[in-house]
């Protein structure tokens, strides 16, 4: 469908961005809808895989152009379509390069929903790498003064990290029994391997999807890629890119368990690593859209330290994390950049007596912040109570630095929230209009839903974990 819109807009005949972007939302719409039906059939008792449709690619190098659903990629398709409609129910204003931005939105849009629902390791590798060139071109094209130096940096972060992936992936294909990309085949043949091997293979894995995430110290790209982007792209950069790379890693943990147990407490101590230094370096942040970029590391911890729980409840906390933090995250990013095109500035000390200026603004930006450290009653919570829990059954008291993360990430939020409140001299701010605030309330909604009525996302990807955490006897 998004693929089907890029061709729509970029044929339409209007001098004008609103036609344009009504012709983006509707089939922002219909993905959201299609995506929310398959949520309907979906059978959380049923079969692993779902909705399975394979067709041979070129069966002489065993290659498949096979897409399913399970669970977890589903929370994930819902998130990414959500969120793609909201990236461009704010983008109302856009009008320099409206027709190339819109076109690589959806493009972006449709490579991501590729990623999380091929079934075969060739297709999700062209759709892994479908996601750089539309990336690419809307930091490069349209994003801020240094934005050529971020889309670069960008470019060759991922791209580097593709290359060791793309080695591990030839390996893995060599082990198969049948010499096929099927995932499916590909686990099968990974699980015998011996267990140097599997971590040879599994180090070209991490360092891709560590690229992606990121995890320390693979981050470089992060900052000045979220500073310099445009708003409604940092948005789905945080809120779904970095979900590919944690989404790939619990692929990757099928297909290489043994490696993943002799790593399990390595991983753990990066995801420790990132969760300090994310939360020092956001503290430390003036510029509004840096710490919400350095924020994302330590969120994204929490997701690795789920991940390397390897039971039932960690993973639980890791794929409803990336849920959360999506949608935390995806709110801070509009707020700010709705912020910064009124005042041309993201520079925290720019701001003041928000509460009294624009109520709305300080509403949204201080229940974004405060459901970004786990506030009870929101999403953020309920994933980091099972990571916590998760962590605590597998390494006990170690689990205590989560916490102290989490102390940091209280500090800077309650920061930013106080100097939204503070007196100072009056600032001339038009607060959000309707469109947006209904963008905002979307994710704020879904925030406070999942936390309040977390079941039906863990009741979705129960069987998913299930399935993953028997792999490793737990």
């Amino acid at each position: 469908m998004p693929v089907l819109g890029a061709a729509a807009v970029a044929v339409l005949p209007a001098r004008r961005a609103l036609p344009l972007w009504q012709l983006t939302m509707l089939f922002a719409l219909a993905a959201l809808a299609y995506v929310g039906w398959l949520a309907a059939r979906f059978d959380p008792a049923g079969a692993a895989i779902q909705m399975l449709d394979s067709r041979a690619w070129n069966a002489r190098l065993g290659t498949y152009f096979a897409l399913g659903v399970d669970g977890i990629s589903l929370a994930m398709l819902l998130l990414t379509a959500l969120l793609s409609l909201v990236a461009v129910l704010v983008s109302r204003r856009m009008e320099a390069g409206a027709r190339l931005y819109f076109v690589l939105v959806l493009l972006l849009e449709s490579a991501m929903f590729g990623v999380f629902t091929a079934r075969d390791w060739s297709l999700f590798y062209v759709f892994w790498e479908a996601t750089l060139l539309p990336l690419f071109f809307l930091i490069d094209r349209l994003g801020g003064p240094n934005r050529q130096k971020a889309a670069l940096n960008f470019f060759l972060y991922t791209l580097g990290g593709s290359v060791f992936m793309l080695v591990a992936l030839l390996f893995l294909y060599d082990a198969a029994p049948g010499h096929s990309f099927a995932m499916a085949d590909m686990a099968e043949g990974g699980r015998g391997l011996p267990l140097p091997t599997q971590l040879l293979i599994f180090a070209g894995l991490f360092i891709g999807f560590g690229v992606k995430m990121p995890v320390f110290p693979l981050h470089g790209w992060l900052p000045l890629a979220h500073v310099e982007a445009p708003s409604p792209v940092s948005i789905l950069l945080s809120g779904v890119l970095l979900k590919m790379g944690a989404y790939g890693l619990i692929r990757a943990a099928e297909t290489l368990p043994a490696a993943l147990l002799a790593t399990q407490d390595w991983l753990a101590i990066l995801a420790l690593i990132s969760l300090l230094y994310g939360g020092i370096l956001a503290w430390r942040q003036q510029d509004l859209k840096a710490m919400v970029a350095y924020s994302s590391i330590s969120h994204m911890g929490v997701v690795l330290l789920g991940i390397a729980t390897l039971n039932v409840t960690g993973l639980t906390g890791a794929v409803f994390q990336m849920v959360a933090h999506g949608l935390s995250a995806g709110t801070l990013f509009l707020i700010v950049g709705l912020l910064y095109q009124r005042t041309h500035s993201r520079d925290l000390a720019d701001y003041h007596s928000l509460l009294g200026q624009a109520p709305r603004f300080a509403f949204f930006i201080a229940f974004a912040l405060l459901a970004a450290i786990g506030l009870p009653g929101s999403a953020g919570f309920i994933a980091e109570l099972h990571a916590l829990l998760g962590g605590f059954v597998r390494w006990g008291g170690w689990v205590l630095l989560l916490g102290l993360a989490m102390l940091i990430g209280a500090a800077y939020s309650l920061r930013v929230i106080g100097r939204l409140c503070l007196p100072g001299p009056a600032m001339v701010l038009a607060d959000m209009t309707r469109t947006e605030t209904s963008a905002a309330a979307i994710l704020c909604a879904a925030l406070l839903l999942l936390g309040l009525w977390p079941a039906p996302l863990l009741d979705l990807v129960a069987g998913s974990v299930g399935q993953l955490s028997r792999l490793f006897g737990s």
